[in-house]
């Protein structure tokens, strides 16, 4: 584990300003700036860590990099979301993954290799999430 991701769960913060400028960006892009505006602002003592945690790793260092589009990182979360039945997070990477060009159609694809691999009951279920964003979307 590095330093650096250790002193989130020590109570410290040594945030590398650059990367976490740069998920912030990114996240804003992908989710929405009202949400992540909205995550940021009510962030307390308790949840700012997981905020600024999630900012910098998963959006700066992670989505951050070159080696994939962000539509195909966004078809990726996707599956795996609805693997491990994450509803919450599923419903705003569906939008996301809109935002990032991946259509209805290749939702409805990745949804049902999750149903596949992963069973019939996450895979209604992540139908379900993912149809109400589209319908969102889509009105």
């Amino acid at each position: 584990m590095s330093a650096r991701f250790a002193s989130y769960w020590k109570g410290t913060n040594n945030m590398d300003q650059k990367t976490y400028d740069l998920g912030l960006s990114i996240r804003k892009d992908v989710i929405g700036k009202e949400f992540v505006e909205k995550a940021l602002s009510t962030a307390d003592d308790f949840t700012r860590p997981l905020q600024e945690l999630v900012t910098e790793y998963c959006w700066g260092a992670c989505w951050g990099r070159e080696g994939l589009s962000r539509k195909t990182r966004s078809m990726l979360n996707l599956a795996m979301l609805g693997v491990l039945n994450r509803p919450n997070e599923l419903k705003n990477h569906v939008a996301g993954a809109l935002r990032n060009g991946v259509t209805p159609d290749e939702i409805r694809e990745i949804l049902l290799q999750v149903a596949i691999y992963a069973g019939i009951p996450a895979g209604v279920d992540s139908f379900r999430v993912a149809h109400e964003v589209i319908k969102s979307h889509t009105a």
